[in-house]
């Protein structure tokens, strides 16, 4: 074995600590270490083609020998492939013309700098390794969750680091609004995205994606897990509220119940974890209209009007169930329909009897500009009742209405109702 420097030493104690460190296999790193050895005795020499690189994966040292073949004195083409036999006779005296001879290569009479030049390869190539084995090791895991502790807090994304030393990036954009993070705290979320861009792999996590609450539940209610209750679908405004819409194989089971858990056992964590997001779970139904009714809940629905080729829904209510339909900011409507994939308009229900003293919007041109009037009509709306029972917020925003002409107009109808009381 060829007598190795004090640099050789600490190169070869140096890649031995990083695998450890780093969790690349032996097998793999030794693969690497002679590739790179390879590299430079074929910049040194031309070729590498004779040389045998031996690395010895438990001492951690290597042995290099090259092969040459035994020519007469003064006849050698190719000082790298062949020696005369003179010189290999100092090796062995009883050397001939045309044997192989096989000698070792002390590596430190490379030079410091083709020790450096290799030292950099390696920690380039183990660098670029050990990249791909975090890339391949987390691209199949997105949905899955993973819990880590707060390394460090930025403006625009959070670093986490979990018990083996795995880097998770948590973007503003995908955190709940009510987290507050704190460094050495443990908190949950969701791989959403792993990317290698140049090879620099980044594994992105949320907690407001859908998937994070759907991988809770499952982790929550056995049921869910084992099969017998499937979630078809889910709506979060994260940090605010949530719909889960929810079926069971098994009559015997009650799926809402069994998400909820006894005396709300089962949600309660969950809701804990999402900072308290309000969190409805329903029955899950192929009857459309059903389907939308629960959606609404707890708003109580007189009627329904479907158009399933445009996924529009119109919903009539009395009065008092209207704000319970569209819910604070309206979050409920909006959770509704991102449910149901249904286009949800809000009605108030008007009987024959104010049907009659209903007044069309074009009687108002005189008070009103044509224009409106022209901008309420295009989004359904004919009758001063059918504006008046409509949510103010879908005048402003169907209509594309400032707030200001909305609240004109609606002043306008309701003095016409009150000065025939």
């Amino acid at each position: 074995m060829a007598k190795k420097s004090e640099q050789t030493v600490s190169m070869v104690d140096t890649f031995k600590e990083f695998k450890d460190t780093k969790n690349i296999d032996r097998t793999t790193l030794m693969s690497v270490l002679e590739d790179s050895f390879r590299s430079v005795i074929q910049r040194l020499y031309g070729s590498d083609e004779n040389f045998k690189v031996i690395v010895n994966p438990d001492k951690g040292d290597f042995e290099i020998y090259r092969n040459r073949i035994v020519v007469e004195d003064g006849e050698i083409t190719d000082e790298n492939k062949e020696i005369e036999l003179s010189e290999a006779q100092k090796i062995e005296a009883d050397y001939e013309v045309g044997e192989e001879v096989s000698e070792t290569i002390d590596f430190t009479k490379f030079g410091r700098r083709a020790i450096l030049t290799l030292r950099q390869t390696l920690a380039s190539k183990i660098l670029d390794l050990e990249h791909e084995n975090q890339y391949n090791k987390f691209k199949d895991r997105v949905g899955e969750i993973v819990s880590a502790e707060v390394y460090q807090v930025w403006k625009r994304e959070v670093l986490l680091i979990d018990e083996d030393n795995n880097e998770f990036l948590l973007p503003k954009t995908e955190q709940i609004s009510r987290d507050n993070y704190r460094k050495g705290e443990v908190i949950r979320a969701v791989i959403y995205k792993v990317s290698n861009d140049n090879n620099n792999p980044k594994v992105y996590v949320s907690r407001t994606s859908p998937d994070f609450l759907r991988r809770l539940l499952e982790n929550e209610v056995p049921e869910i897990a084992e099969g017998l209750i499937t979630i078809h679908n889910i709506a979060r405004l994260p940090g605010e509220r949530a719909k889960v819409a929810v079926e069971s194989y098994d009559d015997r089971i009650d799926a809402v119940g069994a998400c909820v858990g006894v005396k709300g056992a089962r949600i309660h964590g969950i809701v804990r974890e999402l900072c308290n997001e309000n969190l409805d779970v329903i029955n899950y139904t192929s009857n459309v209209k059903l389907f939308i009714q629960r959606a609404l809940a707890p708003a109580q629905i007189s009627s329904i009007s479907l158009d399933e080729e445009k996924k529009k829904a119109e919903v009539y209510l009395k009065v008092e169930e209207v704000s319970l339909a569209i819910g604070r900011n309206g979050a409920n409507i909006k959770l509704a329909s991102m449910l149901t994939g249904y286009t949800i308009d809000v009605f108030r229900d008007i009987d024959e009897a104010e049907a009659e003293e209903d007044i069309y919007l074009d009687e108002f041109n005189d008070e009103i500009d044509q224009w409106i009037i022209d901008a309420i009509k295009g989004i359904g709306f004919d009758t001063a009742k059918q504006v008046l029972g409509a949510p103010r917020d879908m005048l402003i925003n169907k209509a594309d209405l400032e707030e200001e002409t909305v609240d004109h107009l609606l002043e306008i109808l309701k003095a016409e109702f009150e000065s025939e009381e």
